[in-house]
């Protein structure tokens, strides 16, 4: 399918897989029944700096219903591509991964993964994909730390759209007995959320309440564990990122009809809260230094068809008479190479050497595509992903 990157299954797979991990790793050996050779060279995993990634976690989300989230993995250090790696290192699981994978994150030497409509976090060795356990919340969505504390967003109610659709709910999670400790009720639908200090920030989507969708930010006091207050942000907000000086930074994905998709700055310590002018509708993000790479990928229900873009600004310039003025958006896809990715739906990149990766969903119910590039622009390379492939996290030696 791509080129002399042939996809190599069975006995030959093996033992090439074999004696590369072998160089690479200390733990004890498995062969995974799928991978890829991609076109990096093998290095001795000493060779690495300790703040350059080893590998590459994606989480394929699964098409809803069908429980076919899984977890693919990309080796640095031998140059593989390895497919559903959870499956095969955890054998006995009934059911696999679960129902649609929301969100994977690295912390404390260890894996996690929310899998929505499994109603489940799964809690994984960081190098071995082996499973440690689960925590049990209701309509999960993402998942991040604090101290020895995980905290999870939760629709709580049921899967389903519905205009009277409960509120939702950040739950406090003990990382060593993985047990809930506390809960928090916050606004409608609450997606992503970021910590700064003794306090997270939650944005309330309202989702299931659309065309009533909810408009807010919460903000939880994580030593009373009580939510304080709640900012008025924009309509059906989703993405929330700190920067490195303790912005937030908050996109929204309209109503899909009148209100547009709008990026949003926060400052906790001003407590100001600033409109991004004429700023590109943004699906997802990375921030990276001073910088923000991003697709948006705007779906509108009048025309039925999604507007595409891709881009990279600096996020440094000043804010004169309330506004933050972006005038230096520069697509980070320079090949053209773009017009071959149908549907963006994930994007990460080497906070090392620069690499953008972008996930492409395809037709959402096939396998996708993850392509590579480079800092400047030019695609490296593409591989084979599962169904809907979303997110992704570093893995570091």
């Amino acid at each position: 399918m791509y080129g002399k990157y042939n996809i190599l299954i069975g006995a030959i797979g093996y033992w090439l897989l074999a004696i590369g991990l072998l160089s690479c790793r200390t733990d004890e050996v498995t062969y995974p029944s799928e991978y890829e050779v991609l076109p990096m060279e093998s290095r001795e995993l000493s060779s690495f700096a300790p703040n350059e990634p080893i590998g590459m976690y994606l989480l394929n989300e699964g098409n809803m219903g069908s429980n076919k989230a899984t977890i693919d993995y990309v080796d640095f250090c031998n140059g593989y591509y390895i497919r559903n790696i959870y499956g095969e290192r955890n054998p006995n699981v009934i059911k696999e991964l679960g129902d649609v994978g929301n969100d994977i994150q690295v912390y404390g030497g260890r894996l996690y993964a929310v899998i929505n409509c499994s109603h489940k976090v799964e809690v994984m060795d960081l190098h071995t994909c082996r499973r440690i356990g689960q925590i049990d919340i209701p309509n999960c969505r993402y998942i991040r730390f604090h101290g020895d504390k995980a905290y999870v967003s939760s629709y709580v109610g049921p899967v389903s759209i519905d205009p009277n659709a409960q509120l939702g709910a950040i739950f406090e999670v003990d990382t060593a007995t993985l047990k809930v400790t506390r809960k928090v009720t916050v606004g409608y639908q609450p997606e992503e959320f970021e910590i700064i200090g003794d306090y997270l920030y939650v944005a309330n989507s309202g989702g299931y309440r659309a065309p009533d969708y909810d408009s807010t930010l919460s903000v939880i006091d994580l030593q009373d564990f009580r939510q304080v207050k709640k900012i008025p942000v924009c309509v059906n907000p989703h993405r929330v990122r700190k920067d490195q000086y303790n912005r937030l930074w908050i996109t929204s994905r309209g109503d899909h009809k009148n209100v547009q998709p709008q990026l949003t700055y926060f400052s906790p310590i001003t407590n100001s809260l600033l409109p991004i002018a004429q700023a590109p509708a943004v699906s997802e993000m990375v921030l990276l230094g001073d910088s923000i790479y991003y697709y948006g990928a705007h779906w509108s229900d009048e025309t039925m068809s999604n507007q595409t873009t891709y881009g990279v600004f600096n996020i440094q310039s000043p804010i004169p008479n309330n506004q933050y003025p972006i005038s230096n958006i520069q697509s980070f896809i320079t090949d053209g190479t773009e017009k071959n990715i149908k549907i963006p739906y994930g994007i990460q990149v080497n906070p090392y050497n620069g690499d953008i990766y972008i996930t492409d969903a395809k037709n959402y119910v096939s396998s996708g595509q993850l392509h590579c590039y480079s800092r400047e622009g030019k695609r490296k390379w593409s591989v084979r992903t599962g169904d809907i492939p979303a997110h992704m996290c570093f893995v570091y030696r």
